[in-house]
C-alpha cells in the first residue's frame, strides 16, 4: 500500500508546527506588535537564520541525500541576493532622483531621469551607463523571475558539463569551489556591472514603503522567510522521499549500481543540483534585503565551506539536521562575534572570541565528525530509536533479515 508523504516522513508536521508557533512568538514579542521585547535590529538576525536554514536544507539535499559535496551553492545565494538587489536599488534611487529633480523650472524627461539614476548607482566606478545586465532591474516582477532563471541556469549547465563528464568525488568539489571563485574574483572587478566590490547596498529600504517604520518591514520579511522555510522544507521531503528518494541515495551510496540497474544517475544528479540551486537563490533574496549590503565577499568560497560546516554540526541526511546545525551555529557566531560572549583574561593572554571563533568552529567540525557523525540532528534519532527486541534462532537467508516467525524472542 502506497504510504503519502506525511506518513513516509512525520518530521514535516513536527516542523511546521514549531516553525509556525517560533514564528508567531517573535511577532508578538516583536516591536512591530508594541510590545517590543525583541529588538528590529534581533528580528532581522532571525529572519536572516531562517534564510540560512532553508539554504543548509539545500545543501544537505545535495551533499547528505546526493552525495554531491558542493563547495560553491553560497554562489546562487549570493546571485539571487544580486538579482532582487538590482531592483531594490534601482527603485530607490530612481524615486530619489525624481524627487530631487521635480523642483527644477523644466520637468525631466524620462531619459533624464534614468541617466541621473545611473550617474547616482554607478559613480562610485567611474561610470554611468546602465550595463546590459541591468536590462530589466526596472521591473520587479522580470527581477524576481531572475532570482529563479540567473541561479537555476548556471547550475543547469555547470551539473550537464560536470555530470555527462563523471566527475565525481573531491574533483567534483574543486570545480564546485573554482566556480564560486572565478564568479567572485569576476564580481570585485568595477567593470563587472555591479558595482565591484562596493557591491549594492540600501537594499533594507524598500521602494513604496518608505512610511513603512523598519520594524513592520523586518517583521513582514521573517515572516516570508518562515514560509519560504516551511515550503522548502515539504519540497525536500517530498524530493528525498519515495522512489526519487531512494535513487538519490542510491546515487550517494554507490553510484555504479544504481547505473547499473538502469536508472539515468546523471539526470537525478541534475535535477537535485538545478534545484536546489534555485532555492539557494530564493533564500539569497530573501536575506539581503533584511541585511542591507550584499558585495562579491559574500560568494567567496569560504561561505560555502561555512555551509558545509553547518551541514555536518547539524547532521547530514536529515532536513531537520540542517535546520538544527545553520540555527546554532549562525546564531551562535552573531554571539561571539557581536560582542555578546564576554572575554576571558587568563592573566598573560586574553581569549577575545573574535578572534577564536574561527578556530572554536573548526574544531567542533572536527570533533563531530570524528566523535559524533550524525551531528546534533543524531540526537533525535538517540531518542526516538525503537530498540530491536534480541532474538535467537534462524533468521532467514541473511543477519539483517530478523524474522520474528523464524525464531524467538529471548
Amino acid at each position: 500500500m502506497k504510504q503519502g508523504l506525511l506518513s513516509r516522513n512525520p518530521s514535516i508536521l513536527w516542523f511546521l508546527a514549531a516553525l509556525g508557533l517560533f514564528t508567531l512568538g517573535i511577532t508578538v514579542l516583536s516591536e512591530a506588535t508594541g510590545t517590543g521585547l525583541i529588538s528590529t535590529s534581533f528580528v532581522k538576525t532571525l529572519g536572516k537564520t531562517l534564510c540560512l536554514c532553508l539554504i543548509a536544507i539545500a545543501m544537505d539535499v545535495v551533499w547528505g541525500y546526493c552525495g554531491i559535496l558542493s563547495l560553491g551553492h553560497f554562489a546562487f545565494f549570493g546571485i539571487g541576493g544580486y538579482a532582487i538587489g538590482m531592483w531594490l536599488m534601482y527603485a530607490r534611487t530612481e524615486a530619489i532622483v525624481a524627487e530631487s529633480l521635480a523642483a527644477s523650472p523644466i520637468p525631466p524627461t524620462a531619459q533624464e531621469i534614468i541617466d541621473a539614476t545611473g550617474t547616482q548607482i554607478f559613480g562610485v566606478v567611474g561610470s554611468s551607463d546602465f550595463p546590459l545586465i541591468w536590462a530589466f532591474s526596472h521591473s520587479l516582477t522580470l527581477q524576481l523571475l531572475m532570482v529563479l532563471l540567473f541561479p537555476g541556469l548556471l547550475a543547469l549547465v555547470f551539473g550537464w558539463l560536470a555530470f555527462r563528464s563523471r566527475v565525481t568525488g573531491v574533483y567534483l568539489s574543486i570545480l564546485t569551489q573554482a566556480m564560486t571563485l572565478a564568479l567572485s574574483l569576476y564580481l570585485f572587478q568595477n567593470d563587472s556591472g555591479l558595482r565591484g566590490n562596493n557591491g549594492l547596498s540600501g537594499l533594507q529600504n524598500i521602494p513604496g514603503f518608505e512610511a513603512v517604520p523598519q520594524s513592520q518591514i523586518s517583521i513582514a520579511f521573517f515572516w516570508a522567510s518562515a514560509l519560504a522555510l516551511g515550503l522548502g522544507y515539504v519540497l525536500f521531503a517530498y524530493v528525498t522521499s519515495g522512489k526519487m528518494g531512494s535513487v538519490v541515495r542510491g546515487i550517494r551510496d554507490n553510484e555504479g549500481r544504481v547505473r547499473f540497474l538502469g536508472y539515468h544517475v546523471e539526470s537525478y544528479k541534475l535535477f537535485v543540483f538545478t534545484i536546489t540551486a534555485i532555492v539557494s537563490g530564493i533564500a539569497g533574496a530573501l536575506y539581503y534585503p533584511q541585511a542591507g549590503i550584499i558585495n562579491p565577499a559574500e560568494i567567496a568560497p569560504i561561505a560555502s565551506i561555512y555551509l558545509a560546516v553547518w551541514v555536518a554540526i547539524g547532521g547530514r541526511g536529515r532536513l531537520y539536521g540542517a535546520v538544527i546545525g545553520a540555527a546554532f551555529v549562525s546564531l551562535l557566531s552573531s554571539w561571539f562575534t557581536g560582542g555578546g560572549a564576554p572575554d576571558i583574561p587568563l592573566g598573560f593572554y586574553t581569549i577575545q572570541w573574535v578572534d577564536w571563533w574561527l578556530i572554536l568552529l573548526g574544531l567542533s567540525f572536527v570533533a563531530v565528525t570524528l566523535f559524533f557523525p550524525k551531528g546534533i540532528g543524531g540526537l533525535f534519532d538517540y531518542l526516538t530509536h525503537v530498540k530491536t527486541p534480541f532474538r535467537v534462532g534462524d533468521y532467514g537467508p541473511d543477519k539483517g533479515a530478523l524474522r520474528q516467525e523464524e525464531g524467538h524472542e529471548q
